[in-house]
């Protein structure tokens, strides 16, 4: 479940899914994710983005392997408030447990109308599923800013929360932020780097660092995606 959380983070489910059963297959448990070099999680992570969060999944891996699950999921590298709430409210069914996604929080903020911070979207989240809990309420929730409640067409009709909606709609407050352009970014450079260690790593091999863009594969060392041995790059060992 923590696996799915964090691949799911910004991505959608699309993607997720064409690396989701060959990544839980090679790493079953945090004991072979631990066992494992951190560049062969990073590797098997593929093209999903964003591959600081492979590097904390294997920390975080580490750290359970050593000291056993935290009672505050938070604890471990890279989880934060709402993907700890998920696990637990999913994975263990806690009653109390509830965690704000992009699709919850936007379901709650145009039912009352304005921009919620976290504490605020949680009470918030908590007071309209009644009187679902735990499970059941994360989901119904995440299902209603999914497909009815969306960001540009929301379902005002289809919506059960109609009545008690002060904005019927796409509220004024909310705000436009469209992502930079991925072609020609540095995330792609960053990217068609990564590819190049992923590829030579199959065979066992590092890449001449002056084959590489400098920029770009430095950025991933100081990230510690990558590293460099004897001028040759290759991923964490």
């Amino acid at each position: 479940m923590l696996v799915a959380e964090v691949m799911l983070a910004q991505t959608q489910v699309a993607r997720v899914l064409l690396v989701w059963e060959p990544f839980v297959e090679r790493f079953p448990s945090p004991a072979a994710m631990a066992a494992a070099a951190p560049g062969d999680v990073i590797a098997a992570w593929g093209r999903l983005g964003y591959p600081r969060r492979a590097r904390r999944l294997w920390e975080t891996a580490t750290i359970i392997v050593r000291d056993g699950w935290p009672a505050d999921l938070t604890e471990l590298p890279g989880i934060g408030r709402y993907t700890a709430g998920a696990v637990r409210a999913e994975a263990d069914d806690d009653p109390d447990a509830i965690g704000v996604d992009v699709n919850i929080r936007r379901v709650c903020e145009r039912v009352v109308g304005t921009r919620l911070g976290d504490a605020a979207a949680t009470t918030v989240a908590a007071r309209l599923a009644r009187p679902l809990r735990g499970r059941d309420r994360l989901l119904a929730l995440m299902d209603l800013g999914a497909l009815v409640c969306t960001p540009r067409t929301p379902r005002c009709a289809d919506c059960p929360l109609r009545r008690r909606c002060a904005t019927r709609g796409v509220g004024d407050f909310e705000v436009r932020n469209r992502q930079p352009r991925y072609e020609g970014s540095f995330r792609q450079r960053r990217g068609m780097v990564l590819a190049a260690l992923r590829d030579r790593d199959r065979h066992g091999a590092g890449v001449a660092v002056g084959e590489l863009d400098g920029e770009a594969l430095h950025s991933l060392v100081a990230d510690a995606l990558a590293e460099i041995t004897l001028g040759y790059a290759h991923l964490p060992r």
